[in-house]
């Protein structure tokens, strides 16, 4: 029973954070902020881009704030933080415009956050929970059998 409670004590931890972070940046995404436009002009998505970005941003916050959509909020944030990623190491560089690299790092965090979540919550994820059955359920004893 302990080890339930500190997964989703842990999970909730990571999930708020993750959360937070995707919130914060969400301002800059949709009021046009100066370091947005010139990311997602550098990436030929400007404004389009961006404000798909927010708006996806902002569906992960919810769902991974609901319960019952945590798992689908994690796969999303995971999904576009590593597009997030992947630009910083492709096209934006780590810094940008003299950030010393804290959206880089705040991708990084989000990223690894989500990854986390999910795999505490592996069960619970769409389709493929299913596959993910801890082994002491597989025996022969919880499945009523007596050899």
């Amino acid at each position: 029973m302990k080890d339930c409670r500190t997964h989703t004590i842990a999970s909730w931890t990571l999930q708020l954070i993750a959360a937070a972070i995707l919130a914060q940046t969400l301002f800059f995404k949709f009021s046009g902020a100066a370091e947005s436009k010139f990311i997602f002009t550098t990436l030929g998505a400007e404004p389009w881009g961006r404000v798909a970005s927010g708006c996806a941003e902002l569906v992960a916050i919810i769902l991974l704030l609901v319960p019952r959509t945590v798992t689908l909020g994690a796969l999303l944030a995971l999904s576009v933080m590593t597009g997030a990623i992947g630009s910083h190491l492709t096209k934006l560089g780590i810094v940008v415009q003299n950030d010393g690299g804290l959206l880089f790092g705040l991708a990084l965090t989000v990223f690894a956050c989500s990854a986390v979540v999910l795999v505490l919550r592996r069960r619970e994820i769409p389709v493929l929970g299913s596959f993910f059955v801890p082994l002491h359920e597989l025996s022969c004893v919880t499945k009523g059998c007596q050899h």
